[in-house]
């Protein structure tokens, strides 16, 4: 039986974390075909040196893919790609993979956000899509090198809600096999939803003010924006049939208090670091869009959204 074809696009923290842990196995065992998709630099570098990761779980920090690619074009009869872009690059990513999949391709989006399903299935109709969520602090200290700090990643991803029946044990098999954690679910919108109320509220209210997880915790004003931003959300999961907790707003007060103080957000520091790119439409779009959808109000998101977007743009 021939090998596997795996491929993971994007070198950043989750993709370079997850990727490595992959390809180091790999290295090992030659049970797959791995190759990696990354940009000029990031791409000279790992071909030439290897992929480097900086983290306590690892002593052997380089790991050298069988084949790194450029571009998306020269991706060859893939059997599972890991698409671990940045949200503003979803589509794009999604248009090029139209030309180089096989009927039989799985994806598994290595993506936090709330709609991402629903946006790749919109371009690749027909393919097995794997919802996920992931849970890994990690960050590109240098192009070609991943700094990983605190607790093992971990991945909570399950069945396609469309594909229920088709056969990813072999997937589940190469994360085990990789000595990555992960929790594996029928159905796991409710965790994706969980996660997505935490950073889209926390990332919203961090970005308007430039301010800290931790502010939005002891600032009254803050609080109650984050507050509201999660009660939003809270009605369109319900709409959606997705099950949250009840105290769901506690839980997630409770999980942001446990941050070191000072600690921002993604969408904070790309926002007011004036980077071009950021992810305010996986965050605020995405509630702005599916209330919208569902005919239900989502005033306070979308005053800051708009807030965010306005400042952006001056």
């Amino acid at each position: 039986m021939s090998k596997k074809n795996i491929v993971v696009i994007g070198l950043g923290g989750v993709g370079g974390y997850f990727g490595f842990k992959m390809n180091q196995k790999n290295e090992a065992t030659k049970q797959y075909n791995i190759s990696f998709v990354a940009r000029e630099t990031t791409y000279e570098i790992v071909k030439e040196k290897g992929l480097t990761l900086l983290s306590p779980e690892h002593e052997n920090a380089i790991t050298r893919p069988d084949d790194i690619v450029k571009s998306i074009a020269d991706i060859k009869n893939p059997d599972l790609i890991f698409i671990c872009v940045k949200e503003y690059d979803l589509e794009n990513v999604c248009q090029q993979l139209v030309k180089v999949i096989t009927p039989d391709t799985v994806l598994f989006p290595m993506m936090n956000g709330a709609d991402i399903y629903d946006r790749i299935r919109k371009i690749i109709p027909d393919h097995v899509i794997l919802p996920s969520c992931v849970y890994v602090a990690s960050h590109i200290k240098e192009k070609g090198i991943v700094e990983h700090k605190g607790k093992s990643g971990a991945l909570i991803f399950g069945c396609d809600p469309q594909n229920k029946s088709a056969d990813i044990n072999w997937v589940v098999r190469l994360l085990e096999e990789s000595n990555i954690k992960f929790i594996f679910k029928d159905n796991p919108l409710a965790d994706i939803w969980e996660k997505f109320i935490f950073i889209a509220s926390f990332g919203l209210v961090t970005a308007k003010y430039n301010s800290s997880i931790s502010s939005v915790c002891t600032d009254e004003e803050q609080n109650q924006e984050a507050v509201e931003i999660m009660e939003e959300i809270k009605l369109i999961a319900k709409a959606k049939n997705i099950c949250l907790p009840e105290d769901i707003v506690a839980k997630t007060m409770g999980k942001a208090a446990g941050f070191p103080p000072g600690t921002p957000t993604s969408l904070q520091l790309d926002i007011h670091s004036d980077k071009g790119s950021n992810e305010l439409e996986l965050f605020g779009g995405a509630v702005v869009k599916y209330g919208k959808e569902l005919n239900i109000n989502t005033p306070s998101t979308q005053r800051i959204y708009e807030e965010i977007k306005a400042g952006i743009t001056k």
